[in-house]
């Protein structure tokens, strides 16, 4: 495995770098199971997801025609979701779908519904502030039609009529909510016959066309949604790249936002991965815990494979100047071998795979600023200093490499190095003389990956 990754930048000269990847990313789950009635599931189903790492949660919440806003069952379950993700410093991102391509919003009664229900959600769980706007609507599955009677899309344009109105809905409750276009699914075939679908490449064409046909100059969306997912589940990653087909999956970033640029103008469009899976085979101790028969064209991995392939996935976003999250799907094994055995722990069991502990430390390596090398990061890092008596301890937001000295006037009297773990304080074998004088700490850090030049600080300390 390459352990530097290596980002396209040439496009990215049209228009400023958005400072997102990075140890910012939000790395989560794309997982319903935390939704119930009951508190005390939703709190236990969250936990797994804090216990794996996880600082953010994909939840899906279907409308269904007729309905404009949320059910009070349903607020209920989704008040749990939020007590329980705020209990673990969770971020929870809200999709508002339809079931399908029968319930497919697509007249103008049916599109206000939608979007007073997205609203009604927004007013009843107020920490809920990132909404994505339907699921997969390149894809027969969930939007039909796909294409006119004359073969022209008819997705995308009855797509941006519903994005806009949702768009216009949740903006009315708070400005502050970020609204998510697309969803899209990774592939698509671009022809009427056959099972109807639209690439994501043309999708996103035809979506930013029919954004200027209507001739609407307010933003759609904040925004861009994507199921990046590779061809199957044995295709690696970082080797994952489709130069030469519409598809898009996390290798192909240049190709999305070259995409997104040319379709709205915007080259930094801020890209949010919301589903992202590589199944795993199940070992037959834990077989009884699944039912059904996993089809041959899933090509499940080992557990330490699918471990090394979410590292790559993490990596590859970490270097990726315009993604804001990346969200595996899921946490926790569907139990149907015909769905999904994507998650990092076993169906119906709370137990981990073998998987979760190193996908927890790439997560973990990535916030502290680490997991890998990007051409052209540079992240600063200022580390600080508490002193209690005469000891003296060191934090730094990311891992950093520390000089300290410690003076006495201008006169040097100690100096150390080391290297402190993000996050995790320090204590320093310096040691603050009790003699009254004048004592100050010259101290500088810097990432040990993703150096960025720093100037020392001074910081004026008490006699110990």
């Amino acid at each position: 495995m390459r352990a530097t990754i290596l980002v396209a930048t040439a496009f990215l000269a049209l228009a400023p770098a958005a400072h997102a990847g990075g140890p910012g990313m939000l790395i989560g789950a794309a997982e319903d199971n935390v939704k119930s009635s009951q508190l005390a599931v939703a709190q236990a189903q969250m936990d797994l997801l804090a216990a794996a790492g996880f600082n953010a949660d994909r939840i899906t919440q279907e409308w269904a025609p007729g309905s404009s806003a949320l059910s009070p069952a349903d607020r209920r379950v989704l008040q749990n979701v939020a007590t329980a993700a705020t209990s673990d410093g969770v971020t929870v991102i809200c999709v508002v779908m339809s079931h399908g391509s029968a319930t497919t919003p697509l007249t103008a009664n049916n599109r206000a519904d939608f979007a007073a229900y997205a609203a009604s959600i927004a007013r009843a769980v107020p920490s809920f502030r990132i909404f994505v706007v339907g699921n997969e609507p390149n894809l027969n599955r969930f939007w039909l039609p796909q294409f006119n009677a004359d073969g022209s899309d008819a997705a995308a344009p009855a797509y941006e009529s519903l994005l806009a109105r949702t768009y216009d809905a949740l903006k009315r409750v708070s400005p502050h909510i970020e609204v998510l276009g697309g969803a899209l699914g990774f592939r698509g075939a671009d022809v009427p016959s056959g099972r109807p679908t639209h690439s994501p490449t043309a999708f996103i064409r035809d979506l930013g066309q029919a954004w200027r046909d209507s001739g609407r100059t307010n933003p759609i969306m904040d925004g861009f949604d994507m199921h990046p997912y590779e061809d199957n589940s044995g295709v690696d990653p970082i080797a994952g790249t489709h130069p030469n087909t519409t598809t898009i999956s996390v290798a192909d970033y240049d190709k999305l936002v070259t995409a997104l640029g040319d379709a709205f103008g915007n080259y930094a469009m801020p890209i949010w991965y919301d589903e992202f899976g590589v199944e795993s085979q199940i070992p037959a101790k834990w077989a009884s815990h699944y039912t059904g028969t996993e089809p041959a064209s899933a090509k499940s991995v080992a557990e330490t494979t699918q471990a090394t392939y979410y590292r790559e996935a993490i990596q590859l976003a970490f270097c990726q100047p315009n993604v804001r999250a990346l969200m595996l799907f899921h946490a926790v094994d569907e139990p149907q071998l015909g769905a999904w055995q994507s998650g990092l722990y076993y169906a119906n069991s709370g137990d981990a795979k073998t998987s979760l502990a190193p996908a927890r430390l790439a997560i973990q390596e990535s916030r502290r600023g680490v997991v890998t090398h990007c051409d052209g990061l540079a992240l600063p890092v200022t580390p600080r200093i508490r002193q209690t008596g005469h000891r003296l301890t060191l934090t730094c937001a990311l891992d950093c490499d520390y000089v300290a000295r410690l003076y006495r006037g201008t006169e040097l009297l100690a100096g150390v190095q080391g290297r402190a773990t993000g996050a995790a304080p320090k204590l320093l074998s310096l040691l603050v003389p009790t003699t009254k004088a004048h004592y100050r700490l010259s101290v500088s850090g810097v990432n040990p990956v993703n150096p960025a030049p720093g100037e020392p600080s001074w910081i004026r300390l008490r006699p110990g």
